[in-house]
């Protein structure tokens, strides 16, 4: 028995990168995936929003449940980030980063509630662990993150009394095809490969498919007693104290 048979999740930013290896993830066990983003996806049903426009995105979820009649697992991996410093930050600048990667969290989590609580849904968040430090020039992107986990904690106290658990995975450093064409862009690409390895205990960087993983444990009835949690997920990278060279 496939543990999301007969389950409808929603996954934004599941045409790529973690987004797309969650949604696969969650079809290959039998869910009903509908995923979110700007774009066409051709491999899952597709709903076209652009994340900056707020009043669009509240729309969403009633667009899912007039299709599919349900809602049980929703998963918010869309994001963005733009590397400046505050000093070169417009406001506009600032306001993208919190609308994209925090206000659409809320409004589908707000607009969902009622329909996870029908069928004892659950949420599943992509923070990051720049939502624990940061990297230079990511004031808005980590502000964004913090942001994400502290609404996880927030929703978990209040509705998992009502049968809604919600969670955060924080990736570090995943293979994701943007973050591989990073690499391929720098002038000694294998230099760079290895001094990543270096900052990880575990010697690599992750698979986007090791997210999944914790995303569909923490969207299954196996972790019916896990919420409001922020799970990192960065090979030791976080815990590793750096020394000088």
């Amino acid at each position: 028995m496939k543990r999301f048979e007969g389950k409808v999740a929603l996954v934004t930013g599941g045409r790529s990168g973690i987004g797309k290896a969650v949604a696969q993830r969650l079809r290959d066990e039998g869910a009903r995936v509908f995923t979110v983003q700007r774009n066409e996806d051709n491999e899952f049903e597709n709903i076209i929003v652009d994340f900056t426009r707020p009043q669009d995105v509240s729309t969403v979820v009633d667009k899912i449940i007039q299709k599919a009649g349900r809602l049980d697992i929703l998963v918010n991996s869309a994001g963005m980030m733009q590397e400046m410093l505050v000093e070169d930050m417009s406001l506009e600048d600032w306001t993208t980063h919190i609308t994209v990667n925090l206000t659409a969290p809320f409004l589908l989590i707000k607009t969902s509630i009622k329909y996870l609580r029908a069928t004892g849904g659950t949420i599943v968040n992509i923070g990051s662990i720049e939502g624990i430090g940061s990297n230079p020039k990511h004031a808005a992107y980590s502000s964004s993150k913090a942001g994400l986990h502290g609404l996880t904690r927030a929703i978990a106290v209040d509705y998992s009394a009502a049968g809604v658990r919600c969670n955060t995975v924080a990736p570090g450093w995943i293979d994701t095809d943007l973050n591989i064409d990073f690499i391929e862009k720098m002038p000694d690409p294998d230099k760079f490969r290895r001094g990543l390895g270096s900052i990880h205990p575990v010697g690599r960087t992750g698979k986007p498919e090791e997210i999944a993983s914790l995303v569909a444990w923490l969207a299954s009835e196996e972790s019916s007693f896990v919420t409001g949690q922020v799970w990192v997920v960065d090979g030791g990278r976080t815990i590793k104290l750096s020394q000088p060279e």
